[in-house]
């Protein structure tokens, strides 16, 4: 379950920007993941409250923003949305698609005492 090791970064962070930034409590998390991350979002806020235990961000509740796939194809020219990298585009059928969003894992935002 790589969900417990990006649990791990994301308090790695948090420890770096407490002492950047001078705070002591991280009351909120909140993450901007999209379908092409490969991220499982059930274990990632399973592995958020494990790992969070006895830190600076014990209790601190986590907010997920789920953000679109979306991929540019080639032969319509148009953006169209996808929920897996592989996917035939919706409007022609062509397997000739370009990411263009839905890959994000980033911490959007936090709230932090």
């Amino acid at each position: 379950m790589h969900e417990m090791s990006i649990c791990e970064s994301i308090l790695g962070l948090l420890r770096d920007q407490a002492q950047a930034q001078d705070f002591s409590k991280v009351e909120r998390v909140c993450l901007e993941i999209g379908p092409l991350s490969g991220v499982e979002i059930e274990a990632l806020k399973f592995g958020f409250d494990v790992v969070m235990r006895d830190t600076l961000a014990d209790g601190a509740r986590l907010e997920i923003i789920e953000t679109p796939g979306t991929a540019w194809c080639m032969p319509c020219g148009q953006s169209v949305a996808i929920e897996e990298r592989f996917d035939a585009c919706p409007l022609c059928g062509s397997h000739q698609l370009q990411v263009t969003g839905g890959e994000e894992l980033r911490i959007k935002e936090l709230e932090v005492n």
